[in-house]
C-alpha cells in the first residue's frame, strides 16, 4: 500500500546538505518540488518508452542470517542545531533494493550519511543485522558491512587505480588474501579498470570514475552497500551500464542496496520498493508499481509520465 505523510516546510534543509561534495552538480530536474503531496493514483500499465529497466531489486531476496539487516526507527539528525532529518523509519529487508527519492536538498544524502555515523543521529535508532549502530564510529560502522559510494564518487584523484582499490580494502581491514580477491573479483566486473590499474583515477572518464568507487567499495565485502546519486553527469549509455552493475550486484552477491538517485524512474525500475523524502521527511513509500502509478510522484519526479 502507497504510504502518505504530509511534510512540513525545512527551509533551511536545501543549504545544509551534509559534507561538502567536490565536483557535485545539480541533478534536480525543471519542475521538481521537495514539497510533495503524494495521493493515491490508479494502478496501470507501467510506460516503457524512458528507457525503463526490467524489474529487478531483490524481488525474491536471496536466504540470510538476518531478513531485515537495516532498521531505521524514528531516527532525527541535525547539522549544528538545523534539523535535517525528521523521524525517519525505514527498513531494508535481506538481497533487496530499495530506493529514496526526492528533489535536492530533501535529506537523502544526509540519511545516508547518518546511517554511517556522520552526521550522528541525535534521536532514533539505527539497526544492523540486529546491532544497534547508532553511536557506533564510522570505521566500525564499515567494519560491520556497510559500504557507501558518495556522490562525486570522491575517489583519489592523484593515487592510481589499483591503489584506489588496496584504500578500499585498508579502510575495512581486509587481509592480504581478501585484498587480492577483491581486487581480481573488481577487475573481472570491470574490465576496464584492469588496464588502466596503474594510471591516475582522476585522469579516468566519468564512468570509469564511478566504476572504480563502487568497485572501491565493494573491496569492503559488505552486505549493504549504499549508493548516492551513482548516474549524476554521465551519459545515457553510461548510466544503463552502472544501472545494469548495480542490478547485478544485487542478483549475484545478495547485497542489499539503498540507492539515492536524481532519475527516479530508473530508481524505481531497478528497486523493489522506494521511499519519497521532503524536508528530511518521508511522505510516501510502498511498492515501486504503486509509486509509479501515483499521478503525484509522477507529476513530480517522472515529467508526468
Amino acid at each position: 500500500m502507497l504510504m502518505r505523510r504530509s511534510p512540513s516546510p525545512n527551509p533551511a534543509l536545501a543549504s545544509r546538505r551534509g559534507m561538502p561534495k567536490p565536483d557535485a552538480r545539480d541533478g534536480n530536474r525543471p519542475g521538481e518540488t521537495s514539497d510533495v503531496r503524494c495521493c493515491e493514483g490508479k494502478p496501470g500499465d507501467q510506460d516503457e518508452r524512458r528507457g525503463a529497466l526490467s524489474a529487478g531489486g531483490g524481488d525474491t531476496p536471496p536466504p540470510s542470517a538476518s531478513p531485515q539487516p537495516l532498521s531505521i526507527r524514528n531516527v532525527s539528525a541535525y547539522y549544528g542545531r538545523i534539523q535535517a532529518l525528521y523521524d525517519i523509519d525505514l527498513s531494508i529487508e535481506s538481497g533487496e533494493i530499495v530506493t529514496l527519492i526526492g528533489a535536492n536538498g530533501a535529506g537523502k544524502s544526509t540519511l545516508l550519511m547518518t546511517i554511517c555515523g556522520n552526521p550522528r543521529a541525535r534521536a532514533g535508532t539505527i539497526l544492523f543485522d540486529g546491532e544497534d549502530i547508532t553511536h557506533l564510529p564510522t570505521h566500525r560502522i564499515i567494519g560491520r558491512g556497510i559500504a557507501l559510494v558518495p556522490e562525486g564518487r570522491r575517489i583519489f584523484a592523484r593515487m592510481s587505480v589499483l591503489e584506489n582499490l588496496q584504500m578500499g580494502a585498508a579502510s575495512a581491514e581486509q587481509s592480504g588474501n581478501g585484498s587480492h580477491e577483491g581486487i581480481a573479483r573488481t577487475f573481472a566486473r570491470f574490465p576496464i579498470l584492469r588496464e588502466r590499474r596503474h594510471q591516475r583515477a582522476g585522469t579516468l572518464s566519468g564512468g570509469e570514475q564511478q566504476m572504480l568507487a563502487i568497485g572501491r567499495a565493494l573491496m569492503a565485502r559488505p552486505r549493504l552497500l549504499l549508493l548516492d546519486e551513482p548516474s549524476l553527469g554521465l551519459a545515457p549509455m553510461l548510466m544503463k551500464k552502472i544501472f545494469a552493475v548495480i542490478r547485478e550486484i544485487n542478483q549475484q552477491e545478495g547485497i542489499a542496496i539503498l540507492l539515492v538517485e536524481q532519475n527516479a524512474h530508473y530508481a524505481l525500475r531497478l528497486a523493489r520498493r522506494g521511499f519519497v523524502l521532503a524536508n528530511g521527511r518521508i511522505t510516501a513509500s510502498g511498492p515501486r508499481e504503486e509509486l509509479l502509478a501515483s499521478q503525484a510522484i509522477r507529476a513530480a519526479y517522472l515529467d508526468g509520465v
